[in-house]
């Protein structure tokens, strides 16, 4: 085997010859063997960027290069340590590596402009010493380039399974006797352990009915509650892509695109403040503000509720359900809500799990499962039955003073801690409702990378320094040191989360003829 750093060396020359036009952007050196478990070098381009004075679109593109870069090493990492690998094929496994480098440096070459390379040089020569940053929750925001914690080392196959077994024992007893899950000191007060969903409660002042529920699907399911007759409330809460519409945001009146992404409906009975910015109190006011928000179904309530308010199976209906046949945009958003209240994800096997069928997760989601509740700190922000704790969290995707801004949680409440902040997700069905974030940056395997290194830190920009309401990041949000196996391990965990897929066929709509037999094709 090649001593320590010669491959190195011969790497880094052949590809600042092949990258002479964009230089070397990322400082990535390909690792040896005995580097796999070592922290990647300091100074890379995303620790400098907001130095570079980036626009939206680049800084947008530039995360996701990262989430790339940061899967290439992953998995470099864990293909390099596997046992019984030759020379041969680790050969191939660091050009593979070189080849997925090279093209993270392509893309940041074409992304940035002349002066912004330049610059970048500039500022990687002056930067001689590595930039570190603890873990501690006191300094978790800082306004500082963070070095990620080195991964710890992998574990053999054999210490796999024995970890397995030991934690499939300590978690098949109640969850009273489960380990300590790792909390931050504020988090502990309101804490609320994993479980069952509970029963959905229905507002006295919204009580259920099979047809008060029955009608509402048929509402839900109906374009013509738009104003241009094209946009249901299932265009953007489709039931087969985990009711979300797997789109990066959605889009709106005329196809305009919105600056969020869609959130699921499941298990939205549970949810207190509606929308990712909390500002719904309860699902009849978000039913409300969406039918009549311009930019979303841009219903002129008068001309929608006198096109409803002519068909006749839906005045008979209204007339069932609420003693007359009145369509009106309240009782509309009654019918709706209590549809929606009934859109519970069913149990799966984290669920089977928990009622007592040990064998209902494999040893990865066993193992995952104990990463999620101590060394991955997911149960600071997911936890309780829905696996949300409803709270409002800044996790350095605001884009402060620029195009893309999105202040999130402050638009409702004013105050300068919320800037930024957005309602955490439930992770029930997690896998069927991607893309993730509030603007959809990130397919899972990008979100646990991101998570993993601490999520971005943003430096104020000149003239932001004084600014009272800049924002920052949670002091929840720490570089957690995972290796690629503890990420897959608690990936697992998190497929654990989803149903068994079902489907829910959309109802016949009222007042609309029965379409007729398709036409037999023209033969040729």
């Amino acid at each position: 085997m090649s001593k320590p750093g010669e491959f190195r060396i011969r790497f880094l020359r052949r590809f600042s010859r092949t990258l002479a036009a964009f230089s070397i952007l990322i400082v990535v050196p390909c690792p040896t063997f005995s580097q796999t478990n070592a922290a990647p070098p300091a100074v890379q381009i995303w620790d400098l960027a907001d130095q570079l004075q980036l626009s939206d679109e680049q800084e947008q593109e530039l995360n996701a290069i990262k989430a790339d870069y940061e899967k290439a090493v992953a998995d470099f990492r864990r293909n390099i340590s596997a046992s019984n690998v030759s020379p041969d094929v680790q050969k191939e496994i660091r050009l593979l590596y070189s080849d997925r480098v090279r093209s993270a440096n392509q893309r940041i070459g074409s992304l940035l402009t002349a002066e912004q390379r330049e610059r970048f040089e500039e500022l990687r020569r002056a930067a001689r010493r590595p930039i570190t940053r603890t873990a501690s929750a006191d300094n978790a925001d800082e306004e500082s380039a963070a070095t990620p914690i080195a991964p710890a080392p992998l574990l053999s196959p054999e210490d796999c399974k024995v970890l397995a077994a030991r934690l499939r024992a300590l978690y098949s007893q109640p969850p009273s006797k489960w380990p300590e899950p790792t909390l931050d000191e504020s988090v502990k007060p309101h804490y609320v352990e994993l479980g069952p969903l509970p029963r959905v409660e229905y507002p006295e002042s919204n009580p259920y009915t099979d047809a008060r529920a029955e009608l509402g699907k048929k509402l839900f399911f109906d374009p013509r509650l738009s104003g241009s007759r094209q946009i249901a409330c299932a265009s953007c809460h489709e039931p087969e892509l985990g009711w979300s519409d797997g789109r990066t945001v959605s889009f709106g009146h005329g196809r305009k695109e919105l600056r969020r992404n869609s959130p699921t409906l499941l298990n939205i009975a549970f949810v207190k403040d509606l929308f990712w910015d909390g500002r719904a109190a309860s699902l009849e006011e978000q039913v409300m503000e969406v039918v009549s928000n311009p930019d979303e179904m841009h219903s002129g309530m008068e001309q929608v509720m006198e096109r409803f308010n002519k068909i006749p199976e839906y005045t008979n209906e209204f007339a069932k359900v609420f003693g007359t046949p009145e369509v009106t945009l309240p009782r509309v958003a009654r019918a709706i809500a209590t549809f929606e209240r009934g859109i519970v994800s069913r149990p799966n096997d984290f669920d089977s799990f928990l009622r007592g069928n040990t064998n209902a997760l494999s040893d990865e989601a066993i193992r995952g499962l104990h990463l999620f509740r101590t060394r991955a700190r997911c149960a600071n922000c997911h936890h309780g039955p829905t696996l949300s704790d409803g709270r409002f969290h800044n996790l350095g995707l605001t884009y402060y003073g620029r195009k893309l801004e999105d202040l999130g949680r402050y638009y409702v409440t004013k105050k300068p801690e919320d800037v930024g902040a957005f309602r955490t997700p439930t992770l029930r069905n997690i896998a069927r409702t991607r893309p993730y974030m509030h603007n959809g940056l990130f397919d899972l395997d990008g979100v646990l990378n991101m998570y993993n290194a601490g999520m971005p830190t943003v430096r104020p920009r000149p003239g932001q320094e004084n600014d009272p309401l800049f924002p920052k990041k949670s002091r929840l949000l720490q570089p957690l040191g995972l290796n690629q196996q503890d990420l897959a391990d608690l990936k697992a965990f998190l497929e654990s989360l989803t149903e068994v897929r079902h489907r829910i066929r959309p109802p016949e709509l009222p007042g609309l003829s029965t379409p007729s037999a398709p036409a037999e094709p023209d033969r040729l």
